[in-house]
């Protein structure tokens, strides 16, 4: 394949009964030239799906990667852009489960060629997801946005995005274990158009990104691009020796001027209960950084993969 290809780039995990619908959609829009799914250890039967839409259309440009386990969804894009990296001119990364669109492609691909280095489509008003959801996802924004100096999120903004090849290239290089791909793409510096586009429900299947699995991604986000998390402590700490600092002298006056003073437990209960929470939250987060860094110098590969199919 030609190095000006465009690629539609798609992590798949369990979605068997969406993909063959994904897949139509994605090749009928002439702007692809290929479409690179990259199957992340599915335990029902996509590959095998995919292998049998292959077999039926040899000639319409749709490959397999398959990944000898499930390495998370991060992995997958890593590994689908590690795959494209040098054969293409731009690369689409999108969700198989039609909650994107194929159809914002088109658009996404008209303004690369007037000149966005990367196209990042952006959810509008109109989304279908739970108010709850949409509500936490706009407080993580403004979360991260105060925390992170060096780059600032798009709310609404996803994984849907456009990626010339000079920044598919740039992607790939950074090998951090733990990846915040949100955040890596503004963090290269190329310049970015933003597109909206309408979110919908998924027409089918279920969504592997529980309430869990949701709040370690945020942390990886917040915890992959700011120290302030660590910095706050020091803080807390002098503000809380200065309060005692005053808590005691009070203390020696009121002994000096009524007499000796009998502590009451109760008060000592609390202040040592306060201040072994804060010290036991103060460790909680040196250890998210600690456990980042224990993985990270290990240098394990992010994926390891089965096969190619095409």
């Amino acid at each position: 394949m030609a190095s000006n290809a465009l690629w539609v780039v798609a992590a798949c995990f369990n979605e068997e009964t969406l993909i063959p619908r994904f897949i139509e959609r994605v090749i009928a829009l002439p702007e692809v030239d290929r479409l690179l799914l990259i199957d992340d250890g599915s335990s029902d039967a996509t590959v095998t799906v995919i292998r049998q839409w292959q077999a039926q259309h040899p000639n319409a440009g749709v490959v397999l990667l398959e990944l000898t386990r499930n390495f998370g969804k991060e992995a997958a894009m890593l590994a689908g852009l590690d795959h494209v990296d040098g054969e293409c001119s731009a690369a689409v990364l999108i969700d198989s489960d039609l909650q994107h669109p194929p159809e914002r492609i088109p658009a996404m691909v008209a303004a690369w060629r007037d000149g966005a280095e990367v196209v990042t489509a952006v959810r509008d008003d109109r989304d279908e997801e739970s108010r709850l959801k949409v509500a936490t996802a706009s407080w993580f924004y403004r979360v991260f946005n105060r925390l992170v100096d060096s780059i600032q999120l798009q709310e609404g903004a996803g994984d849907f995005r456009l990626l010339s090849a000079p920044v598919v290239a740039a992607i790939t290089q950074m090998r951090e274990a733990t990846r915040f791909s949100k955040g890596l793409m503004p963090w290269t510096g190329y310049r970015s158009l933003e597109i909206p586009y309408s979110r919908v429900a998924r027409a089918g299947g279920q969504t592997s990104w529980n309430s869990i699995k949701l709040w370690r991604y945020a942390l990886d986000g917040i915890f992959s691009f700011s120290v302030r998390p660590l910095k706050v402590w020091g803080v807390i700490g002098v503000l809380i020796s200065f309060l005692s600092f005053i808590y005691a002298a009070l203390i020696v006056l009121r002994t000096l001027v009524l007499g000796a003073d009998l502590p009451g437990y109760a008060s000592l209960i609390v202040a040592i209960l306060f201040l072994g929470g804060i010290q036991l939250i103060g460790i909680g987060v040196l250890g998210e950084y600690i456990g980042r860094i224990y993985v990270d110098v290990k240098r394990r590969p992010h994926y390891f993969v089965r096969g190619v199919y095409r």
